[in-house]
């Protein structure tokens, strides 16, 4: 039986995910810092291992990580999805604190523990959440677009370290566009898939071990304008 870490999957995309995954014959575990929506979840999955990770919390998260691994009696699969996103107009400093301790210091310090792991082990697979947002900074927010741009690299380079250590570690970058999940509730949003259809999607990379896919396959096109947009078009939008 295959196992499978979903970091950050209490809700949205990271829950839809982890009843997908469980379908599909892995066994799962699933942290979040809501203890509560754990144990709901833990009703709808059989065999679920739960663990309460905040992932701002660094040096215990990385302790709580290593424990559920061990509790699992390995992993093969740990999928990053913790991170948070304010629309932060006002510039606040404590809203850009937080984006950067949850989405860069907190995604490091989960992907070094899986990192680790695979690397004594000589195989697994890594799967980092990042999003479109990733490809250019942004006005409402501009220290979550930095942050998945930060991901999406620092995702690469953990691949082409595997690639020259000749490790059987497969590295996927999924970015999504706009999913309906508890971040972007309450804005005006386009092309907005459910957080089920892009679990499936996730899910579909994952088994076919893609280096990279963007959720929902459309944004692919929404990906291109945005690289190729001048600034003059792209600050005013």
């Amino acid at each position: 039986m295959k196992k499978a870490i979903i970091i950050g999957g209490s809700s949205g995309i990271g829950r839809d995910l982890a009843k997908i995954l469980a379908e599909n014959g892995y066994l799962v575990g699933v942290t979040a810092r809501r203890e509560e929506r754990l144990a709901c979840l833990s009703k709808e999955i059989n065999g679920l291992f739960i663990k309460v990770i905040d992932v701002m919390k660094v040096d215990q998260a990385r302790r709580l990580l290593e424990e559920l691994i061990d509790e699992m009696g390995g992993v093969d699969l740990v999928v990053l999805n913790a991170g948070v996103l304010f629309n932060n107009k006002r510039f606040d400093w404590e809203e850009e604190r937080v984006v950067i301790e949850t989405n860069v210091l907190g995604f490091v310090a989960m992907a070094h523990i899986a990192m680790t792991y695979f690397y004594k082990q000589g195989k697994g697979h890594l799967v980092g959440i990042s999003s479109i947002a990733a490809l250019r900074g942004r006005a409402n927010n501009p220290s979550y677009g930095a942050s998945k741009a930060f991901v999406s690299n620092f995702l690469e380079g953990l691949r082409a370290r595997a690639y020259r250590d000749h490790k059987d570690i497969t590295i996927t970058d999924i970015q999504p566009g706009f999913v309906n999940t508890d971040m972007i509730k309450g804005r005006k949003v386009f092309w907005a898939a459910s957080s089920e259809k892009a679990a499936h999607q996730i899910y579909n990379a994952i088994s076919k071990k893609r280096m990279h896919a963007y959720i929902t396959k459309k944004w692919q096109l929404c990906a291109l304008l945005l690289k190729w947009m001048p600034r003059s078009i792209y600050y005013k939008i």
